[in-house]
């Protein structure tokens, strides 16, 4: 992405503290769901909720040492949550998240993009009429 010729709001989409902030929500949905089915305890996704945080500059950090992302980005927040953090990602896959999240991306870029679309019909539908 050339930032010169992107909007703010696009740009913010695919920076790591939104990717991250996705991920977490991912995490914390899933552990949520696992607690309701009774594979986690219930209070697992309760303190993951109130205390879990992350620092992108902490999880590049972990991830130098660890050569992968997802480990990273779990460390780090666990260095928040403690030790219900364990419970995070239980029966999930790297890909599980990752995919998600990018869906997740996609589908505010296009409501971006739509948005963007719609202003721009507009406009020409008014010039249209102005001008016929």
């Amino acid at each position: 992405m050339i930032l010169r010729y992107t909007r703010p709001e696009m740009a913010a989409i695919w920076e790591p503290e939104s990717k991250y902030g996705i991920w977490l929500e991912i995490e914390t949905l899933a552990a949520e769901a696992m607690a309701e089915l009774g594979v986690i305890p219930k209070d697992a996704p309760i303190a993951v909720r109130e205390r879990a945080s992350f620092e992108v500059e902490r999880i590049d950090e972990i991830e130098r040492e660890v050569k992968h992302d997802v480990i990273a980005f779990l460390t780090n927040v666990a260095e928040h949550v403690g030790e219900e953090a364990r419970f995070l990602h239980k029966g999930m896959t790297s890909s599980d998240v990752l995919d998600t999240c990018l869906n997740v991306q996609l589908v505010r870029a296009a409501d971006l993009l739509m948005t963007g679309i719609d202003r721009v019909l507009s406009a020409l539908e008014a010039r249209a009429f102005e001008h016929k």
